[in-house]
């Protein structure tokens, strides 16, 4: 049967026609935006602004040259790595492949770090036991205090200062719903991290198992509008609260710190923070990612890209069909990526003008309650409520996208090593059992390794490590696989060339910042 399709001619049809990108955006905002890079910021201030850009905007091109080989081809990532020269087992993969089966491991860590972050933003607004309702009253005390201590020694009306509540005026001045008092029954400071209360895991593992069921019985079309709704829902409450936060003097950014963050400047180490390792770290973690960038073609093939585009017979008119359809995924991985861009540079910004301000630095088990900060100028009373409404929504798209990624990409895996079949319906199969397996892993993780920051910053050093042999994989497909007829121009070129220079240099520099 003839299953091709002619591609969209009118740009409402090609809207239309989008999807792979949307999911790809759903991955992304979340780890890499809500957690690196607010990190970033808070230790960095606005100097690695030109990092951060760089990393949305650079990756795209090598993300797109996969999926045209996808889509001309019909092969998956895995399989098309396979074919990139170099050391191999016999029938059982190349060098490539078992590099990405142990960015794979880290990946799964990350996805514990991020199923942690929902645990803890659930923990804090519905804690489970009264040890959970104890330790918020503690630490959101901490917290609000390190706030209000920045904020009385730099809020002035004219010459006089605006004396705002200490950490012994909480009780007095907060709605119990919101930031809870203190309550000094419970132990503090130091003590905190030895009397955590189990209610952040309580949750993750709700969260994983209503996650293995969603997706043990959902498909494309709901990974695609779940995701897309999620992320549009907080992506635009952070804009809102970046808007609004120029009207707090306090934490205003000017338009001179926001050119300096444009320098190409690198801040110093201080104390027991490295922001160029965090940097670098979140440059191979934001925007599409060495895992997004695997996981790309696979949802290109499962929207119909390439069954729509069918066999190379090396007619015109499936050269035609093949041109169309990747005009359609150009506008897709474009179009995503000014989105995760957008909310990228905004996250930034939140961290830069309020965390590193402050002084937080989101960490291990406050994490979640520190981020919450960022609401905290513009929301006040109702930040941590906003706040948590939207890092839930994020945190959990990217722990839905992604494990439903894994589920696909793992099982591809398998089959290029050849531990299973190659026929379609085991690999459907085993989609099937890794989507329900893989959320209680990443769950067992996190309880293993309670450290949701670190969990996802060991992700992004992985990460980083395989984006220079996904660009020389994304040259290979270029030169070696091309299509007589679609090849793109000497522009293109140009700028693939300059995504795999900045890919290469990330990798590199990872390296070299992990072995000294």
């Amino acid at each position: 049967m003839n299953e091709t399709i002619q591609p969209p001619r009118s740009l409402g049809r090609i809207l239309l026609a989008v999807g792979p990108g949307l999911i790809v955006a759903g991955s992304i905002v979340g780890s890499g935006e809500l957690i690196a890079t607010t990190k970033t910021g808070a230790e960095a201030g606005f100097s690695l602004l030109w990092l951060i850009l760089i990393g949305c905007v650079i990756k795209v091109f090598a993300q797109i040259e996969f999926g045209r080989y996808a889509l001309v081809s019909g092969k998956t990532t895995l399989t098309a790595l396979d074919e990139v020269p170099g050391p191999r087992i016999k029938g059982r993969g190349n060098w490539l492949v078992w590099y990405w089966l142990i960015m794979w491991l880290a990946s799964i860590s990350q996805l514990g770090g991020i199923v942690g972050g929902v645990g803890q933003a659930l923990s804090i607004s519905a804690p489970l036991t009264r040890q959970g309702t104890l330790y918020n009253q503690a630490a959101d005390a901490q917290q609000l205090a390190t706030f209000n201590e920045y904020r009385n020694s730099h809020q002035r009306i004219g010459d006089a200062e605006v004396a705002l509540p200490s950490a012994v005026d909480i009780d007095q001045d907060l709605p119990s719903d919101h930031w809870i008092v203190y309550d000094s029954s419970y132990p503090t400071s130091g003590q905190q991290e030895h009397a955590t209360p189990n209610d952040t895991a309580i949750w993750s593992i709700i969260i994983a198992v209503l996650t293995s069921v969603l997706l043990v019985i959902g498909r494309y079309n709901l990974i695609q509008s779940f995701s897309t709704a999620l992320v549009a829902s907080f992506t635009l409450l952070v804009v809102v609260n970046v808007f609004w936060l120029q009207n707090e003097p306090e934490f205003a950014f000017s338009a001179s710190e926001f050119l300096s963050g444009l320098t190409f400047s690198l801040p110093e180490k201080t104390g027991v923070s490295n922001p160029i390792a965090t940097a670098l770290a979140t440059f191979g973690i934001i925007g599409v990612g060495a895992a997004e960038l695997v996981a790309y073609p696979y949802w290109c093939l499962e929207k119909g890209y390439g069954k729509y585009t069918g066999r190379n017979d090396g007619s015109e008119q499936w050269k035609q069909r093949a041109a169309g359809w990747m005009r359609v995924m150009h506008v897709d991985a474009w179009g995503s990526m000014l989105i995760y861009t957008f909310a990228t540079v905004a996250f930034f910004l939140l961290g830069a003008s309020v965390l590193h301000r402050v002084g937080l630095n989101p960490e291990k088990g406050d994490m979640v309650r520190t981020l919450a900060v960022m609401f905290q100028p513009v929301f006040s009373d109702w930040a941590a409520t906003v706040f948590l409404f939207g890092a839930i929504a994020v945190l959990y798209s990217t722990f839905f996208v992604a494990n439903a990624a894994h589920a696909r990409t793992f099982s591809d895996a398998l089959r290029v090593i050849g531990v299973i079949g190659d026929d379609p319906k085991t690999w459907d199969r085993w989609i099937r059992i890794f989507s329900g397996v893989f959320p209680i892993l990443c769950v067992v993780i996190f309880i293993a390794f309670p450290a949701p920051a670190q969990l996802v910053l060991i992700s992004g050093i992985a990460q980083g490590i395989m984006l220079p042999m996904l660009a020389g994989a994304a040259l290979f497909f270029r030169y070696r696989r091309r299509v007589e007829g679609l090849e793109p121009g000497k522009s293109w070129d140009v700028c693939l060339w300059l995504s795999a220079a900045a890919m290469l240099v990330t990798g590199g520099w990872t390296v070299v910042s992990c072995l000294m």
